[in-house]
């Protein structure tokens, strides 16, 4: 009750930030330790940045200087939201490429097609999710959740992680990954986080499956900082909780928040910009440098549940999920 309370209240936290905290008020703070050059641009990616929390991240970013890549299923939508950014930061360089997170193929493409433009990559934010209430296939035919919210990401990051890490030792500037998790990967159970049956599950619950697909989210996240830091690699990855925002996810599934508790959680409902908060918080904020496998909430570090904490448990995730993707892309996956 009292962690309510203030949550309601918007307490600040550790950081000075609390839960009525916006992606601006966030960013306002001197961020020149990442600069340390005054030539050099920020690059950042920002998957889902469409709609929602993502669009707000994309437009905060770049309004903080950052160059932002956009890849988006539909480009459409996507010129629209860069050109309400240029609109507001004239100067704001905004890039768009095609991707559909759920397709291993759509990935692989865009990346090669990121790489070959040659720019660095400093902040990577896997924001994108999706929630089905039935169930549906990809074309890799994965379950679309669990192949949208986490394999996609994963495998985007395993793609672009090599030029990451060249691109912070090259500038001096900490590569930071941020993977946009939720809190409802408390209500998952160890017997039911099973990789075959997410990929492929027989009895479908849409709220399940998202559930599980954010749980991945943290044990990856988990699981590669071990690994950034077995390196020494000066790349960071952090998961983070958005908060309850009105997004498409809860204005299209009702099922999602059911119509008899949803007066009560709209009372816990963030805005978009105070959604968005936390992952340009991590993103940017000179007090998360070096901080790595953690799990956020309200703009400060936060207690994610037992299971997300399990370190076998996210190493079975890790060496399953790139057996999976070298079976399917025929990759030389490096251990």
């Amino acid at each position: 009750m009292k962690k309510t309370l203030r949550y309601l209240a918007g307490v600040a936290g550790p950081s000075g930030y609390g839960s009525n905290s916006t992606a601006e008020q966030v960013t306002q703070q001197d961020c020149s330790f990442l600069l340390p050059s005054s030539q050099a641009q920020l690059t950042a990616l920002v998957t889902g940045a469409t709609s929602g929390i993502g669009t707000e991240t994309a437009r905060v970013l770049a309004k903080r200087g950052a160059r932002v890549v956009i890849p988006a299923r539909d480009l459409k939508k996507a010129a629209e939201v860069k050109e309400s950014i240029q609109k507001e930061t004239p100067e704001a360089e905004i890039i768009l490429l095609e991707i559909d997170l759920s397709s291993f193929a759509s990935v692989k493409r865009f990346c090669s097609e990121f790489l070959s433009l040659g720019l660095p990559l400093n902040i990577l934010i896997n924001n994108a999710g999706k929630f089905s209430q039935e169930l549906e296939f990809s074309e890799d035919k994965i379950e679309m959740t669990f192949a949208t919210n986490y394999l996609g990401h994963f495998l985007l990051t395993e793609l672009l992680l090599e030029k990451m890490i060249e691109t912070a030792a090259n500038s001096g500037i900490e590569g930071r990954i941020i993977n946009v998790s939720s809190l409802i990967h408390n209500w998952v159970k160890s017997d039911s986080f099973c990789f075959s049956k997410m990929l492929n599950p027989n009895n479908y619950n849409g709220t399940r499956a998202y559930a599980q697909s954010k749980l991945a989210n943290i044990l990856h996240a988990k699981e590669m900082a071990r690994h950034l830091k077995a390196r020494n690699a000066r790349v960071t990855i952090n998961a983070v909780h958005p908060g309850i925002v009105k997004t498409g996810i809860i204005r299209d599934h009702k099922g999602f928040i059911t119509d008899s508790v949803f007066f009560l959680a709209s009372k816990l409902l963030k805005t978009t910009s105070q959604g968005a908060s936390t992952s340009c918080y991590v993103a940017l904020s000179p007090k998360t440098q070096g901080v790595s496998g953690k799990y956020f909430a309200d703009c400060n570090e936060s207690n994610c549940s037992t299971l997300a904490n399990d370190e076998s448990q996210a190493h079975m995730l890790w060496k399953q999920t790139r057996a999976l993707i070298h079976r399917r892309l025929h990759l030389s996956v490096v251990p």
